[in-house]
């Protein structure tokens, strides 16, 4: 049976990968295109201060392509890239997922499997990919100090690990509370935000958005990041717990046929 799920989750984890890898094209792409030439303008500015003023109208709409053609993998790769990318990202997920649903099947939470993915799903988007995010939120190429990323990814893994941890904090609680469904959920709600709050207050802020980024291009590129997961996690729950219905419906033994 663990294996039957984990096929299922390695395979239903692919195709959700595809589906955020082509909402990521559509809605991302051009923005992180949008940031490539901002950035490429202000380097070419910096290294010719005398076309400074020149270098923002003109390096705009050809920045993206220079960008392509110098780094060492050009943009069409790195777009192709993105749906083996985003690909890979749902095969593991969904192996992981596989693992959990079938520890968490029959024993906490909804009983039929559509209902658990969701379930699932919801709860995993929040703690691993809503959680940090709101604290750390993504940011496009030309944001952000290359001397600072590691300990930038290092606070972005502790709050992954504070989101899983305020969930298991949750269904604890949830568990020991005996009291009505609205008391149990009640009280997990509060388990959960007490940590992930301290995290947020506790936990240094990073700003490293250079003066006089465009704000539309920046909120929209963390839009489409988040989004991206979004559609990931929703197609993948839905997907997930479409195909367990299904499964469980034609396992199920017909009903006995009424004598007379």
């Amino acid at each position: 049976m663990i294996r039957t799920l984990v096929v299922r989750g390695l395979l239903i984890g692919l195709l959700a990968g595809f589906v955020a890898g082509t909402f990521a094209f559509v809605f991302g792409e051009p923005r992180v295109d949008a940031a490539i030439a901002l950035e490429e303008a202000a380097a070419t500015a910096d290294s010719d201060p005398a076309s400074a003023g020149e270098a923002g109208h003109d390096h705009a709409g050809a920045a993206g392509h220079d960008h392509g053609e110098e780094a060492v993998v050009g943009r069409p790769v790195q777009k192709a890239g993105l749906f083996l990318a985003t690909g890979l990202y749902g095969l593991a997920v969904g192996g992981v997922f596989a693992l959990v649903f079938a520890g968490l099947r029959g024993r906490f939470g909804p009983r039929g499997d559509g209902a658990l993915a969701l379930a699932s799903a919801a709860t995993a988007f929040v703690a691993v990919i809503l959680v940090p995010f709101l604290k750390y939120p993504a940011n496009p190429p030309a944001v952000g100090d290359p001397e600072t990323i590691n300990s930038r990814t290092a606070l972005y893994v502790v709050m992954v690990i504070v989101g899983l941890a305020a969930v298991a904090v949750a269904v604890a609680t949830a568990r020991r509370v005996t009291a009505g469904p609205w008391q149990r959920r009640v009280a997990a709600g509060v388990a959960f935000l007490v940590p992930v709050v301290a995290a947020w207050l506790l936990l240094p802020t990073v700003d490293e958005v250079p003066e006089g980024f465009p704000a539309s291009l920046l909120w929209n590129f963390r839009l489409a990041s988040l989004g991206t997961q979004l559609v990931f996690w929703t197609a993948f729950g839905v997907l997930f717990g479409w195909v367990g219905d299904r499964v469980a419906g034609r396992s199920a033994p017909s009903p006995a046929p009424s004598s007379g």
